[in-house]
């Protein structure tokens, strides 16, 4: 497995002394979708804080393709330019006056000429569906908008990594799904995503690997097609079982469907169903008002 980025015994203790990673190990394959699960205090964001280099460990190593990262000032540039960071809170990422100014932060630091800079912010305020907004003042934009153009700013560097802390919180339906339609985009374009999250429906119907953080530690990594093999895992990270699992063993444990391998996501389940049929025996009957198992 090629790992675009790993981390290898990672310890990490803020100054308070709580414990923010201990002897965490994880691989990230490139080009791949990733979801990292684990309760509140977990260290989900510890770990997406040294991934970009924003911290330190002070036990271990963190890689960035196959090499250390060196945390002099231009190994920083390199790893930042290469692996952008989305923070959960918008406000915390965004100071510029304008839509325009806060994208184009990133790429002039790196020294562009204002073309292409121009350029990078268009496509990626395209990418994100605010390209309408340019000029718009920051303060202005709702909570979704703040968002997408926080990922505008971390796109604009063309990263092959995009980290993103609790992307789907605060976002209506419409704009979760419009999120993961982008994210999908930037798959295929060979970006490798790493997001965390408490919704794990979400992260066994997207990923396609999962890795589970229990008080600091990596406590569990596997494709998240295999993620029914591994309930001992999630019990011990906090993390309940997909409805879509549960869902599935009790209509199979009623014999109402067959006891085949589960789809991921409810929708691909009910796809899977027996068309109705009246009779009262039967779950799916014309004559209730509602399924017999709810």
């Amino acid at each position: 497995m090629t790992a675009v980025l790993e981390l290898i015994e990672v310890g990490h203790v803020y100054p308070d002394g709580r414990a923010g990673m201990q002897h965490c190990s994880l691989r990230l394959r490139a080009a791949a979708r990733h979801a990292i699960l684990g309760a509140n205090g977990a260290g989900k964001t510890t770990l997406l804080q040294h991934l970009n280099a924003l911290l330190r460990p002070q036990a271990g190593q963190v890689h960035f393709q196959g090499q250390p990262i060196d945390y002099r000032r231009q190994g920083l540039q390199r790893v930042r330019q290469g692996v952008g960071l989305v923070f959960q809170n918008p406000d915390r990422q965004l100071f510029s006056a304008n839509v325009y100014e806060d994208v184009s932060f990133g790429p002039l630091n790196l020294g562009l000429g204002e073309l292409q800079v121009r350029h990078l912010v268009e496509q990626a305020l395209l990418a994100v569906g605010m390209a309408e907004h340019v000029d718009r003042p920051v303060q202005e934009l709702s909570f979704g908008q703040k968002k997408r153009v926080c990922i505008a700013g971390v796109l604009a560097m063309q990263p092959q990594v995009l980290l993103l802390d609790e992307p789907m919180a605060g976002l209506d339906a419409d704009m979760q799904h419009d999120l993961t339609v982008l994210l999908d985009g930037l798959i295929d374009q060979g970006v490798t995503v790493v997001l965390t999250s408490h919704d794990v429906d979400f992260a066994y119907r997207w990923a396609d690997d999962i890795h589970l953080l229990a008080t600091g530690r990596c406590s569990a990594s596997f494709p998240a097609a295999d993620l029914p093999q591994h309930t001992e895992a999630l019990r011990a990270a906090a993390q309940p079982l997909p409805i879509v699992l549960r869902l599935h063993a009790a209509l199979a444990e009623r014999g109402w469907i067959a006891e085949q391998t589960a789809p991921r996501s409810v929708e691909a389940l009910l796809a899977t169903l027996p068309p109705a049929r009246t009779g009262i025996g039967h779950p799916f009957s014309s004559t209730l008002s509602e399924p017999r198992f709810l």
